[in-house]
């Protein structure tokens, strides 16, 4: 394990250089696997003012393995499953994708960290990536009927802001 999991010096490390659109820190003090998550809706995104909360769970394994990121808020989109996991590519493990769809460089590599992964989130949800959806649904209404999608989403900023 690597000094990052001590809370202090995370913490210390997010206060002293604050990234906008996220607030993250332990679900537990006693716990530094489990984390908690906000995610601020990004601006000019259908996700302006939302309020979105999430999990990220590291495995013993880290930083050789990477985390699971599970909303917690209602989401609608195509890269975030129906119970809430996220796919994107820096959360899938190490190495070449079998398939041939993402290069090891695209996957999971050691050096990133609870801010990497957010920003990389936050980016998800301004830039859908249709192509290898983990919600099927909600890729076909981006593609399709994008004023139903944005409706949709609308409904869980809604749900965000009521929660908060």
């Amino acid at each position: 394990m690597r000094l990052i999991w001590s809370s202090g010096y995370v913490e210390l490390k997010l206060n002293k250089n604050p990234v906008e659109g996220f607030s993250a820190g332990l679900v537990d003090d006693d716990d530094i696997f489990k984390w908690e998550v906000m995610i601020y809706g990004p601006q000019d995104t259908p996700y302006e003012g939302g309020y979105f909360k999430a999990h990220l769970n590291f495995p013993k394994e880290y930083p050789q393995k990477p985390p699971k990121m599970i909303f917690m808020s209602p989401m609608w989109h195509p890269n975030i499953g129906e119970d809430g996991n996220v796919c994107i590519s820096i959360l899938h493990e190490p190495g070449d994708d079998k398939y041939g769809y993402e290069t090891a460089a695209e996957r999971w590599l050691p050096v990133h960290t609870v801010e990497t992964i957010l920003l990389s989130v936050i980016s998800m949800l301004a830039d859908p990536n249709d192509e290898s959806p983990a919600n099927v649904d909600a890729a076909k209404m981006w593609r399709e009927e994008p004023a139903e999608f944005r409706r949709r989403i609308t409904q869980c900023v809604r749900k965000s802001q009521d929660d908060l």
